[in-house]
This record gives structure tokens, sequence and C-alpha cells, in this order.
């Protein structure tokens, strides 16, 4: 049985759960998610918790077990907790900056790059003009509005410059003065 998928997902109080076959709403504080999982999958609510079942051990019922599982559990970390992302932009003169509820980037471009929010995304520049923050709910539509923004600019091997996640660890290459004869 799947390690993941074995586990119950517990609900925290005002969080609403709606189950209706392989379709499942969640409405919590910061908002509400749905999704269609796959009707092979059992999904049941009872006594504060969601526990997804799988008919068989089959190989696809084995992986869409654990995936369904996670993707529950994901949407009740989105409606009570919410997602963030903070991506940082290295480089001389480069700097983000709000412009409405879009973000526009000058990352050392003739142009800047303006990036519009995704419905149920929004951005955020921090102090520095060098922090960019995306918050949502969607776990997954953060993280892809995050490799969208980092993809204007991806960092670069020799200084470094360029846009990366918070943690990120960028491998510098020694360049043409590094080369061994």
């Amino acid at each position: 049985m799947s390690r993941v998928g074995r586990l119950p997902v517990a609900v925290p109080s005002g969080v609403e759960v709606k189950i209706d076959g392989s379709y499942v709403k969640i409405k919590g504080p910061k908002g509400e998610m749905e999704f269609t999982f796959s009707p092979k999958i059992k999904i049941a609510f009872a006594d504060g918790e969601i526990a997804v079942k799988r008919p068989s051990d089959a190989r696809e019922m084995r992986s869409l077990h654990g995936t369904t599982r996670a993707l529950i559990q994901n949407m009740i970390i989105g409606v009570t907790e919410g997602y963030q992302k903070e991506l940082q932009l290295v480089g001389v003169g480069y700097r983000a900056s709000m412009t409405g509820k879009n973000l526009t980037l000058n990352v050392g471009y003739s142009h800047s790059v303006e990036i519009e929010p995704p419905s149920g995304i929004t951005f955020e520049v921090g102090d520095r003009a060098q922090q960019v923050f995306i918050t949502g709910i969607d776990k997954q539509a953060v993280g892809q509005i995050a490799a969208d923004i980092r993809k204007v600019r991806p960092p670069e091997p020799y200084k470094g410059k360029g846009i990366r996640y918070k943690d990120e660890y960028v491998r510098h290459k020694a360049g043409k003065a590094g080369k061994v004869a």
C-alpha cells in the first residue's frame, strides 16, 4: 500500500469539505479549491479526516493513490495557510516594481518585462527591489508562475547574475582565466 496514500488527511476546523464521487471541493479562510480526481479512486470524508482508498494493487491504482492524497493535502494547506515562493534578482541594476497588479522586471534587457498575475496569484516586491514574493492558494500555480518569472533571466554560471529562487545555489564556473593548459 502506498505510504503516502494510506495516511488520512486531517481537516482543520473552519474548513468545509464537499465530496461527490470523485469531485472534491474544499473551502477555507483563504478561498476555495475544487478538483475532479480519477473515478477509480474512492475518496471518503468522516470524523474530520479524508481517507483515500484504491480498489486494487494494479500499478496505475498505486500511482493514483498517493498522488490523489497528496493533491488533497495540498488543497487543504492552500485554503488554510496558502503558498509563497520568493525570488531574488541578482545583478547590477536588476530590480522589480509593481505597476498596478502587474510585476515589472528590469533585468538587463533594453526593455522592461511586465508579467500579469493569473487569477488567484498575487505579486509583492520586497523592501529592496531585488525580492519578489509570489503568493496564492494553488501550489501548482504558484510554482509555475515562479518558474515562468525565473525563465525571464535564469541565473548564469559565470557571475551568478539573473533571477533565482531564495535558497537556490548557483554553481560558478571559472571562465577563461580558469583554463588549465
